[in-house]
């Protein structure tokens, strides 16, 4: 048996009805590329091969792929002993064929830098299911206006649709962890739901800086009251009250570096 590690941030699943429901939401088939991100001791990846019949799998603990690949020997496991923050999931997607249809409980100490090297792949896969602290769970799928609405929501919203399924409870884990659990699925866009480029990241990450400001204060240093008014917003307004394609349409107004 291998132990957790902090430094990988690692729990466990165990909990066989929370497996299930989350084996059940994804809907494997032998049609799917199916790649799960640290597959643990192989608490899901056991029942998505018996559905799928093939799973890529990327894990950084060495001493856990070992045990993985003797237990899974051919039985259609593909094991990557890498990091995913690393990983080139564009490049796996040509190899299969086909969109990615990414999974797994996400380590929490990296889930968000996580999530945007997975999107950088967008046209690559084609859903996610994640499972991640359930704060950071409400964070991805909030709507404008609510307190879990913030700069990661805005991010991922050009490019994927987000749905909360389902929480999960610190005992389904070994070690359980201090905090609950959620899973979410998000289904990637076909294509961004509005113009994207580096002006959007600075405008969010520059308004949610100091999200008790409002936009005339917390923009200052790139649109005045007047810019932002032309593109149809209250330069009052505080940025938890704007849509995703509201930010969109005030990065569009900065120029183009």
């Amino acid at each position: 048996m291998v132990f957790a590690r902090k430094r990988f941030g690692q729990n466990f699943l165990h909990d066989e009805g929370v497996i299930e429901r989350i084996v059940s939401a994804i809907g494997p088939s032998p049609q799917d590329a199916l790649v799960e991100i640290g597959p643990g001791h192989g608490a899901l990846t056991e029942p998505l091969l018996e559905r799928a019949g093939r799973l890529d799998a990327i894990e950084i603990d060495r001493d856990l792929a070992a045990t993985l690949q003797e237990r899974f020997a051919g039985q259609g496991l593909t094991l990557h002993v890498a990091d995913a923050l690393r990983f080139d999931f564009a490049a796996l997607a040509v190899q299969r064929g086909r969109k990615l249809r990414v999974l797994g409980n996400l380590p929490y100490n990296v889930s968000t830098p996580l999530l945007f090297h997975l999107l950088e792949a967008h046209g690559s896969i084609e859903d996610l299911h994640i499972m991640l602290q359930r704060e950071v769970i409400a964070r991805i799928c909030a709507a404008p206006g609510s307190d879990d609405y913030g700069r990661l929501t805005v991010m991922l919203a050009p490019w994927v649709v987000a749905e909360a399924l389902f929480e999960v409870g610190p005992g389904a884990f070994r070690p359980a962890p201090k905090v609950w659990s959620a899973v979410a699925r998000l289904t990637v866009r076909e294509a961004p739901a509005f113009p994207v480029d580096a002006r959007f990241g600075r405008v969010v990450a520059a308004a949610f800086s100091q999200r008790r400001k409002t936009l005339r204060n917390g923009l200052r240093a790139l649109l005045d009251a007047a810019a932002i008014e032309r593109c149809g917003v209250d330069p009052g307004a505080r940025p938890e009250t704007l849509t995703p394609a509201q930010f969109a349409a005030l990065a569009q107004a900065l120029p183009s570096s």
